[in-house]
Parts: C-alpha cells; structure tokens; sequence
C-alpha cells in the first residue's frame, strides 16, 4: 500500500471580485482534481487551532499527523535543521528574511516594499548573509544562509520569548513603524536590522540587481523565534516509512526532524517557475525505493497569494493538477493500492495577502474504495457542503491512515 499526500499551500481562497465572486479552487482548469473529488471523501479540516498563529509550519505539522500543540518550538529551529545547522538546547533562532524597505531616511519610516527581495536567487543572497556574517556576527549571533530570501540567526543563549516578531510577509507595503520588534529583548535585534540596512543598501549585489531592474535586498528582518525542536520519528508514529519533497527548508526541516527522506529537487524554487516534474518524479523514486509515504509539497499558490497575484495564483493550482498530480496517479496505479490526500495547509487569501485560520478542504481517495461525494469541483464551497468537518487537523493522518477515524 503506498500513501500520497499534494499538499498546495496557501491553496485554498475566500471568493474574489475579479472572479465573479469564485475562489482561485473554483475556477482553476483542474481535471484530475475534480475527477478524483467525485470518488473520494471531501470535507473540511481546521489545521490551525484557536490561538495559534495561522503559519505553514503550525499548519503542515498539524496535516502531518503532528499537533502543534505538543510538538511545535518555533518555525525557524525547522528551517535549521533543514540548513544543517546543528542546535544546542540554549539556541534560539530565527527567521531572516532579505527583503526591500524603502529609501526613506529614519529606518522606523520605511515601507516593506517586498518581502522576499523580487525573489532573490539563493546565490546571490548567499554573498549577502555571508557579508552580514562577517559584520555583524558574533559568538552571540550566527547568521546562515538558507534558499532564496529566507536565512535563519542563531542566537547563543538566546531569549526564547523576545518579544513581538511581525513576519515581513504580513506587512506587505505598509509603513514598518507600527511593526519594528517591540518587547524586553528585542532592542538587539532591532539594531541588527538597521545596521543590515546601512551594509546591505551599497553591496555590489545589490547595485548589480538595481542596474538589471530588480529590486535590492537592503535589509534583513527578523521573525519566527524558536527552540530546538524535538519530533517524534514519522516512522516510529506512523509505522511507515516516508519521504518529504518540498522546495523550502521549513518542509524539509520537519523531514529531517521526522527522520524521513528529504531529496533535493534541481530548479525547485518555491514560486510559480519551480521545477513541477522534478518534484513529481523525486516522488516517484522515493515511493519506487522502499518509502512507503510520501508528502509532496507545492510552495507557489501561497506565494501567489502573499503577492496578490489572482492569475498565477489559478496557475499554480492548474500547473499542480497537469504536472504533479495527472501523472502521480498514473504512477500510483502501476504501483497498485494506494490512497491519495490533496489540500491546502491553510488560506493565503488574496484580498488579505497573508494566512488565516479558516478550516480547509480536503480529500481522500482510496483506490480500493471509492466512494460517489457528488462533489464536482473541489473548492472550498463544494467541502463545506459535505458536512463532513474534522475539527483536530492532527488526527486527520490517522483518518487518511486508516488507523483509527476519528468522528467527523
């Protein structure tokens, strides 16, 4: 028996003007989706908690079987396991993002332009962590560089609790006055931020960037504290072995944590132009050579929604559908049973620009058991109207495991 699970972040919608009032779910060209939706159990998920922070690393542990609750430390100590960087138990780390303040003169007046620095290559954004390091590391704090824009700082004997920390990709063309870090201990991070400004702003990399028309990555910011992490083995759990393929070191840190397979991905970016076939077919080598589990996630419709990008949002979603999961199921039948779970982690709405905590749809195919839903578009309308709602997203593995189904 092989299990699947297409995990399309930040996926799911609230209906959009420029589509007539449908979600990006509704109106996506999604054939296999749809087809699949109709002979599997479809319902809703909440993945996210009461009180919890509607992030993809509280939301994708809850898909994976994992309730944040007793497991979840922080967002960036999973970013650095995926990095390699081997943690102490006084280690705080965090997040570090290369974005694109404004040029205003005070750093408290600036205005977070972008967030991921116009998706800075990992290349380039390693000349740049690398600079900062030499400047402005310590034996207190560490700075490594990640993929993309997202980096990660170790803090020796650091605060765990600092302060409030807003992620860059909530403030999205606001003012950053009323979200610089605030609280007890945030004064040191703070001046790192600035200082990262003062270097960063007329770094050859950046001034290459400006004259090819992409925009610097002038400054770090500072967000997603946590501690070592300590997750219970996936196959230990589970009682399978399994596999993590995902372009982001969030994903793969939890892979790693979970002692499972996480194989790299050539051209895999995170973004609408990631390398879809390569995903799939590390997949398929996984399943093809001893995993049992695999867990495919898709990065690019939540960076579409974080962007406000209603079209390459629908893209994304139709890319995934035509280039992951057609053929998935096509592997997946020569293999012979299987089950197959496609959602989102959670909302990145596009009207909002950032994650929520609204229940998800999800759906369970079962190749040996399939069932008439009389769902023929998955959405997020078409879910809530099955009436089947799981209100503890960490028990919905075991539903999709078959190992014990909770009531709906």
């Amino acid at each position: 028996m092989k299990y699947a699970v297409v995990l399309c972040d930040g996926m799911a919608d609230y209906p959009v003007e420029e589509l007539a009032g449908k979600t990006p779910m509704h109106v996506a060209a999604k054939n296999t989706m749809n087809a699949l939706a109709g002979r599997s159990e479809v319902g809703l998920v909440k993945t996210v908690a009461d009180g919890l922070k509607p992030g993809s690393d509280v939301a994708n542990l809850s898909v994976m079987g994992y309730d944040p609750a007793v497991y979840y430390s922080g967002r960036s100590p999973l970013e650095a396991a995926s990095i390699g960087i081997e943690l102490k138990e006084s280690d705080v780390t965090l997040r570090c993002n290369l974005v694109t303040l404004s040029d205003d003169e005070a750093y408290e007046d600036k205005t977070m332009i972008d967030y991921c620095a116009d998706d800075i290559s990992t290349a380039e954004a390693q000349k740049l962590i690398e600079y900062i390091n030499d400047r402005l590391g310590s034996d207190e704090f560490s700075f490594y560089s990640g993929v993309s824009y997202r980096h990660c700082l170790v803090w020796s004997n650091g605060e765990p609790n600092p302060g409030i920390l807003t992620p860059p990709h909530d403030i999205t063309g606001k003012k950053i006055t009323d979200h610089i870090p605030r609280g007890e201990y945030c004064g040191r991070l703070y001046e790192l931020m600035k200082s990262s400004y003062e270097l960063l702003k007329d770094h050859p990399v950046n001034k290459k960037r400006i004259e090819n028309g992409r925009r610097p990555a002038n400054s770090i910011w500072l967000w997603g504290e946590g501690k070592k992490p300590m997750l219970d083995g996936f196959e230990e759990k589970f009682g399978l072995k399994g596999a993590v393929v995902s372009a982001v070191d969030l994903l793969k840190g939890i892979g790693i944590c979970a002692g499972m397979a996480t194989p790299e991905v050539e051209g895999a970016t995170g973004y609408i132009d990631t390398n879809f076939s390569g995903k799939l077919n590390a997949a398929v080598d996984c399943l093809k050579s001893g995993c049992d589990f695999v867990y495919i996630h898709v990065e690019a419709p939540d960076e579409c929604g974080h962007r406000g990008e209603v079209e390459n949002k629908i893209k994304a979603i139709e890319l995934i559908d035509k280039k992951i999961l057609a053929p998935l199921v096509d592997e997946l039948e020569r293999m012979g049973d299987y089950a197959l779970m496609v959602l989102p982690d959670h909302p990145t709405p596009l009207s909002i620009r950032t994650h929520c905590g609204d229940p998800v749809p999800y759906m369970i195919y079962r190749s040996g058991d399939t069932i008439q839903s009389g769902v023929e578009i998955f959405d997020e309308e078409s879910a809530g109207k099955t009436g089947i709602y799981i209100d503890k997203g960490h028990t919905l593995m075991n539903r999709f495991l078959g190992k014990g189904l909770p009531k709906a």
